[in-house]
């Protein structure tokens, strides 16, 4: 899978990149057909705790998920995204199979 990252109003490190992308990779074991995901990393400028946000817009085949997602840090954020996207690829899945 070709994951692409950009990071607003900060400097992504390397640790949460390779977080992020083991996260997404674990997503291939519930759909093989993952192709790419685009991972869009921002910092509110908002006195909000809530500041970090993340967005993923992932390519499955000739279908586009997305999820976006906000919390006190990163790795919160790209947990429940990457949830609320697995939740999707199984809503896909069980639409597919329905279809025959």
């Amino acid at each position: 899978m070709n994951i692409q990252f950009q990071a607003t109003n900060f400097k992504a490190d390397g640790k949460l990149l390779d977080f992020i992308t083991r996260k997404l990779e674990k997503l291939q074991t519930f759909h093989d057909r993952i192709l790419s995901s685009e991972v869009f990393l921002k910092v509110n400028k908002a006195d909000d705790k809530d500041n970090k946000v993340v967005e993923i817009r992932m390519h499955v085949g000739k279908w586009h998920l997305y999820a976006e997602e906000r919390a006190r840090n990163f790795e919160l954020a790209v947990d429940q995204a990457t949830e609320a996207l697995r939740r999707q690829i199984s809503t896909l899945k069980s639409k597919l199979s329905a279809q025959g």
